[in-house]
């Protein structure tokens, strides 16, 4: 990489890494996963930094292929225990608090396809054919992993709906 392309790669680096680095952690819900993804997406990015003519839209297809790429190869398997954890009442203020950790629990639950699609439809406000470009597959495969996404939550993580029924009522 010669020096103006170093430095115009450098400039990307600090202007984006702070977005950047939201969806990795959105995507592995670690802050040193998502480091190790982001790390690994930027010097992917900085061998093809010539050729790329949109960099952010590029870094964001890289960090979701390699997400999906390096689950695959290091699957975390799930942890079972015998009891259920109780449930706080519907007037605790930390419900929000105890609600945010059961979805980010149950969405380390996901595959790394589903999870993907699902960050980048709620978190990043995608359309599916955005998603399918992004993803590398077909509208009906983003839909489809969608669907099967959120029903895993309502069955992974029923104190969502609970809480989605009270904020309707």
């Amino acid at each position: 990489m010669d020096d103006a392309a170093r430095s115009d790669f450098l400039t990307f680096v600090h202007a984006c890494t702070g977005t950047l680095f939201r969806v990795a952690y959105a995507l592995t819900g670690q802050q040193q996963t998502a480091e190790d993804l982001l790390q690994a997406s930027l010097e992917k990015i900085a061998l093809r930094w010539r050729w790329i003519r949109d960099p952010e839209a590029y870094a964001r297809k890289v960090i979701y292929q390699e997400f999906v790429s390096l689950r695959r190869r290091h699957w975390v398997k799930e942890i079972l225990t015998a009891d259920l954890p109780e449930r706080a009442p519907a007037a605790d203020p930390s419900r929000t608090v105890d609600l945010r950790h059961a979805l980010i629990a149950a969405l380390a639950t996901l595959p790394p396809r589903q999870r993907a699609v699902l960050v980048l439809r709620y978190l990043e406000d995608h359309t599916d054919t955005e998603i399918a470009r992004i993803m590398s597959c077909s509208r009906p495969t983003v839909s489809s992993q969608a669907h099967r996404a959120l029903a895993r939550l309502r069955t992974r993580c029923p104190e969502l709906s609970d809480a989605f029924e009270e904020t309707r009522s």
